[in-house]
């Protein structure tokens, strides 16, 4: 027997925008897999659906001790495969690999690309079995996506399936990597050797940190035979490079063509805060925004590019994680300590080159987000650069999900962190993009405020109940976040002034994450359900 849990989202409204209205409204929907648990700062890939994710850490904001940060048992010596539809996932342990192998695979903040079914990965901080120390690593690994998640789930050997050399031009820990036409862009970040010390690499056991203060250019080889990066070349500028712990996204330009921009990160060498600027980054140099400063989402979190070919407007999503501003009411709030978040903002490039900046009307659940990543759902359509193609969403489509990150009990819990006041985010968040047809209303809205659903008793059903002022046809759709029609009917205009009606669930539909879609013609509901 299928027991049927529906559950609403609230859309919490912040009452000041900061400089625009939006062209669309954000919903998220948090549900979970029993014994998955949460990572933050991992990296992933996917394929067929299902996410490969590896490396990261267990635990939340790292702790100020040397002993504590970044310790042995916070770091994920899994590899896991999920399948985040059917709410299922495998893991193994890398503990099978060789040493040199396992140890950067379990590293932190490494910076990683996808491309066709191969995973790249670069870099990454933790504790190295093999030189008993903490370091940045100098390896390069690669993945075969597929081959890896078959072994995960059938409990095969995964060496077969990774390629691993050390380059110490790629010794590089909390910059990012992209890729535009044939070459790889490692933007930023750092080296970072010894334990972690807030009182200075002179403190205690003592470190060595190095800013790369550059964006590092190169192709890779990869056959049967060969493995090795050609055409190496590197942009130095400390200025605008000296920074790791940001946000770099893919863009897409008016004219069409491909770029990338590092948004914010840190610190300033003038004082320990975010940059406030952003770096626009083609194939043919880089520039900066003179007019433009960021001021919310600072530190690394999800985010969603999409860009409207109509408007020829360029948007970006930045999910929590932590920020030295932040709205409080219609005030906006400057802490340097550079607290924990729940904004959601949206930065929007005009066809003129001008950027804005607003803060969306939705927040997230909590303060979280900070080490999180936004996986696009493979129905979603895009760029071959993975930037979100807005032309092409239906009215109301699920786009992706938010998973992992840091989740804080408090904004600042920094100089008091004892290791218990944060954690790894163990929710997802199932991102749905809903177009605003009229600026003035939501599309649904009215249309929700007639509707309940009661999940009790909800057994191999779905109960909808309408409480209408006058009887109307009603329209219905279930569809998986995929956009795929599972059922379809229709509640006639008789059967519904102030009555109950029922979805039968037939016995071959599978678990998982669904959209109830209401519509009587002239307003449309979206309403989530998860069958478990």
């Amino acid at each position: 027997m299928r027991t049927c849990v529906v559950i609403f989202f609230l859309w919490i409204h912040s009452p000041f925008l900061w400089s625009q209205k939006t062209s669309f409204s954000i919903q998220l929907q948090p549900f979970s897999i029993d014994g998955l648990g949460g990572l933050q700062s991992f990296a992933w890939a996917q394929s067929d659906g299902k996410w490969l994710v590896i490396g990261g850490r267990r635990d939340g904001l790292h702790r100020r001790q040397p002993f504590a940060a970044f310790d042995l048992p916070g770091q994920n010596d899994q590899i896991y495969v999920v399948d985040p539809v059917n709410l299922r996932f495998w893991s193994k342990s890398l503990s099978e690999l060789p040493i040199s192998f396992r140890d950067p695979l379990k590293s932190t903040n490494m910076q990683f690309h996808q491309d066709g079914d191969l995973l790249y990965l670069f870099g990454g901080y933790g504790y190295s079995e093999k030189e008993s120390r903490h370091t940045t690593y100098a390896t390069v690994s690669i993945l075969d996506v597929p081959a890896m998640m078959n072994a995960v789930i059938q409990k095969e050997p995964l060496l077969p399936h990774v390629r691993q050399w050390n380059d110490s031009r790629l010794q590089v820990t909390g910059g990012d990597i992209k890729k535009m036409g044939k070459h790889f862009y490692l933007i930023g970040g750092h080296k970072f050797v010894g334990s972690y010390n807030p009182m200075g690499p002179a403190h205690g056991p003592g470190f060595e940190q190095e800013y790369t203060d550059a964006v590092r250019i190169f192709e890779m080889t990869i056959d049967s035979q060969n493995m090795r990066i050609d055409s190496f070349r590197t942009w130095k500028d400390e200025r605008y490079f000296h920074r790791r712990d940001f946000n770099v996204v893919s863009e897409i330009l008016p004219s069409g063509h491909e770029s990338i921009t590092a948004f914010s990160g840190v610190f300033q060498q003038s004082a320990d805060v975010p940059f406030l600027d952003c770096v626009h980054i083609t194939e043919t140099g880089y520039s900066t925004q003179a007019d433009f400063s960021q001021f919310f989402n600072h530190y690394h979190c999800a985010t969603i590019p999409l860009f409207d070919s109509e408007n020829k407007e360029m948007s970006t999503l930045f999910f929590g994680g932590m920020a030295q501003y932040y709205m409080q009411g219609d005030k906006k709030v400057k802490d340097d300590n550079v607290p924990f978040v729940r904004t959601v903002s949206k930065v929007t490039r005009l066809p003129n080159g001008e950027m804005k900046e607003i803060v969306m009307p939705i927040e997230m659940p909590g303060y979280l987000g900070a080490g999180s990543h936004f996986i696009p759902l493979v129905s979603t359509p895009s760029f071959s650069n993975g930037v979100i193609q807005y032309d092409s969403l239906a009215d109301i489509q699920p786009v992706g999900f938010i998973y992992g990150g840091i989740s804080s009990n408090a904004p600042n819990i920094f100089f008091t962190n004892d290791g218990t006041q944060s954690r790894a985010e163990d929710n997802f968040y199932l991102v749905t993009i809903h177009k605003e047809k009229n600026s003035s209303t939501d599309s649904g809205r009215a249309l929700k405020q007639m509707v309940t659903i009661r999940p009790n008793p909800a057994i191999d059903a779905i109960m909808v109940h309408f409480e209408a002022e006058e009887p109307k046809n009603v329209y219905w759709q279930l569809i998986r976040p995929d956009g795929r029609v599972v059922l379809s009917g229709e509640f006639k205009r008789s059967s519904l002034q102030g009555d109950s009606q029922t979805i039968p669930l037939p016995d071959a539909i599978s678990s998982g994450i669904y959209y109830l879609i209401l519509s009587d013609g002239k307003e449309q509901s979206t309403i989530p359900v998860i069958l478990k």
